[in-house]
């Protein structure tokens, strides 16, 4: 194993075919995990690809709603773990130690003391229905956005996933202006992970008005919520939505389009936001 940049690590693989072995040099995506700590207390460890984590955290914090808005996050410390590496990574973890405001934390406290939660495909500290299926945040994004911007958008997107490009192996989620015009790029191998960092840039930028998010995913329900959290005004993946990411967009107001390839998307929520 030898380090690439952030985000990549090379291993020497083998490739097998009819005609033999050939020995290769692969570039494979960084994974680790990172503990998000608030306040001296761990709240969630999730296996994240180690570059942006303050973006993340922030953004994470944000759109989980652990506190209401940036201002009440007071200081973020990114902390490698000293010890011998795991295999397969430059080390054991990171923690990223949060000072938030005592409220806010104390109502974190009250949802739950201490929390090992995973990403990838689940819930980050959540232990009951009710919990999982909050309140969705009605999305202050008022722009109306048109096909070629979303095509637009979604095009440029490629050149910015510099980590992708080496490993062909993680998501990104993009801020676009309401032309299509991308101001803002984040990549992890968790595609909840990506909209997270993206968030925590927008927020630490102030850049996020009157735009929306394109993801390089299918779109389900917790990607609507944090999109929607960020105040875009749609949100347009790659792939497939999930019945329950519809309802969601229809709820909070948000656009949602899905199979935007060659030209040519599918919306199914909040029509009146996507123009032909």
């Amino acid at each position: 194993m030898q380090q690439e940049e952030r985000g990549s690590l090379h291993f020497q693989a083998r490739r097998i075919t009819a005609q033999g072995v050939e020995v290769l040099d692969e570039i494979v995506a960084e994974e680790v995990a990172v503990a998000l700590v608030y306040n001296g207390i761990s709240h969630a460890v999730m296996m994240a690809t180690p570059c942006d984590l303050e973006d993340f955290a922030r953004g994470f914090t944000l759109t989980e709603r652990i506190v209401e808005k940036p201002s009440e996050i007071y200081d973020i410390e990114v902390e490698e773990d000293p010890r011998e590496p795991q295999p397969g990574s430059r080390g054991r973890g990171i923690e990223v130690r949060l000072e938030i405001a005592s409220q806010r934390m104390a109502a974190l406290q009250q949802q739950r003391r201490t929390l090992a939660g995973r990403t990838g495909c689940g819930l980050c500290g959540v232990d009951s229905l009710d919990a999982a299926l909050r309140p969705v945040v009605e999305a202050k994004g008022t722009a109306h956005v048109t096909r070629a911007a979303i095509t637009r958008a979604m095009q440029a997107l490629p050149a910015h996933q510099k980590i992708n490009k080496a490993n062909g192996a993680t998501h990104a989620a993009g801020w676009a202006t309401s032309d299509g015009t991308l101001v803002a790029v984040r990549e992890d191998v968790g595609r909840h992970n990506a909209l997270d960092k993206l968030a925590g840039a927008l927020a630490k930028s102030g850049a996020g008005n009157d735009g929306f998010v394109v993801v390089t995913s299918r779109c389900s329900y917790e990607m609507v919520q944090k999109a929607a959290a960020i105040g875009a005004a749609a949100i347009a993946s790659v792939s497939a939505p999930t019945s329950l990411a519809i309802a969601t967009a229809e709820q909070a107001g948000i656009g949602l389009a899905a199979f935007v390839r060659e030209n040519r998307l599918t919306v199914y929520a909040h029509a009146e936001r996507i123009e032909a």
